[in-house]
């Protein structure tokens, strides 16, 4: 019997076994997070080989399949809430929305603006920022008085937020560079999570978060 299966013409069998592998591997990856062509080439001609089977096996699973080859990146998303109000209840979520603070909401807005600011230059599509330069980019919109110190502190801890969020990745340091500062690179996947209309309102939501910030910064001068 085991000479007949590994003789099939057909490779039922023997080709099987590799390709719920790759299927498998896949699907981990993508429950886990971002899959980036630059990142794993091989798990990414899988993926483009196995998309139609990604997308079924994601869909038993209430999610959608995000796949962008001009940017290459991958990522599962959570399907819509049906409109029927009386539809059977859908099970819990198993990508939960994570709401997130000003001061992170604050620095994707203005990432994602330059962002479209690079790509609208030409030239190299990655966008690489030292930690001055976000730094620089938040300080016109902390209230008035923000001390160097602070400043950093926040800057660095909502970096950090924003790394393990996936939207900014650090580089490693130059060989033979001494001392040199931070580096980060934009994820060009903050593309899909802050969309076109988004930008289009985007001076109006810069002003709610530098209100919202000058209010928390209040709040905590008063000690409430």
């Amino acid at each position: 019997m085991n000479d007949m299966h590994q003789d099939d013409p057909e490779g039922g069998t023997e080709s099987r076994p590799p390709v719920v592998a790759e299927l498998s591997q896949l699907m981990v990856h993508l429950l886990k997070g971002v899959l980036y062509r630059q990142d794993d080439e091989r798990l990414w001609a899988s993926l483009l080989s196995l998309q139609a089977r990604v997308r079924e096996q994601a869909a038993v699973l209430l999610l959608d399949l995000v796949l962008d080859e001009a940017e290459r990146y991958a990522f599962f998303k959570s399907q819509p809430e049906p409109e029927d109000v009386d539809a059977t209840p859908r099970p819990p979520r198993l990508i939960a929305r994570r709401p997130l603070s000003y001061p992170v909401s604050l620095m994707l807005a203005l990432l994602r603006k330059r962002l479209a600011e690079a790509d609208a230059g030409g030239g190299d599509t990655r966008l690489v920022l030292s930690r001055e330069e976000i730094a620089e980019l938040m300080r016109v919109f902390l209230p008035d008085g923000t001390n160097e110190a602070r400043l950093v502190d926040q800057v660095d801890s909502t970096i950090t937020k924003v790394v393990e969020l996936g939207y900014l990745r650090k580089l490693k340091p130059v060989a033979g560079a001494a001392q040199q500062a931070p580096r980060y690179e934009v994820r060009r996947i903050l593309k899909a999570f802050v969309d076109a209309q988004w930008l289009a309102d985007f001076d109006a939501r810069l002003e709610g978060y530098r209100t919202a910030l000058s209010g928390a910064d209040r709040d905590k001068e008063a000690g409430r």
